[in-house]
């Protein structure tokens, strides 16, 4: 599996829900020192401006938040629960903040560093949660703020059709706005996170 080449800036200056969306199928990859590691995104999360009680950016701009009031298409990696990391890709326009949370891929390549990573063989469980994903592509918050336009962490399309139905439903894992149908995955993978 080789990817064509990182998406355009222009991709992630949509609307967030219309980004997420688009995200689902195309293949998140990050080059690292100890090998290369790439999976399908297959499930995602919007989280979209101060107005949003779920979005770290609705009690106005911080030192943590401050990237995802930046240029869209970059990542914004923070630490959670004092134990997890998560990734989210920058949309919109810059100064207003909206991300998109990669929940869970289908690991494609790499699996052998993916597991080592997440020390089990079981290729269901590798990257099919937020912090899972994160562990299994070494990604942490030295990752934060990349631009995800370039690499070496980047989310590429490889010329392969999206198959299967989109499923859309109110976020998991966060205390408010969970009314909100903003979260959205591929209704056959095995690797969505929960159903």
């Amino acid at each position: 599996m080789r990817p064509i080449k990182p998406l355009a800036r222009s991709f992630y200056q949509s609307k967030t829900l219309k980004v997420a969306e688009a995200l689902l199928g195309a293949v998140l990859v990050h080059a690292t020192p100890e090998g290369t590691v790439a999976g399908r995104i297959v499930e995602c999360e919007a989280y979209v401006g101060e107005d949003d009680p779920a979005c770290h950016a609705s009690r106005g701009r911080t030192a943590r938040n401050g990237i995802m009031y930046g240029p869209p298409g970059f990542s914004y990696v923070y630490f959670t629960y004092g134990m997890h990391y998560l990734l989210n890709a920058v949309t919109e326009i810059e100064g207003f903040p909206a991300a998109v949370l990669i929940r869970a891929v289908e690991p494609l390549e790499g699996l052998d560093l993916m597991a080592a990573r997440r020390g089990m063989e079981d290729v269901r469980l590798f990257t099919s949660g937020p912090a899972r994903l994160t562990q299994a592509f070494g990604i942490t918050t030295a990752q934060n703020g990349l631009d995800m336009t370039a690499g070496p962490l980047a989310i590429h399309r490889d010329g392969r059709k999206r198959e299967g139905e989109i499923v859309w439903t109110g976020r998991v894992g966060i205390r408010h706005g969970t009314e909100k149908p903003w979260r959205c995955y591929l209704a056959e993978s095995p690797y969505v996170s929960k159903r």
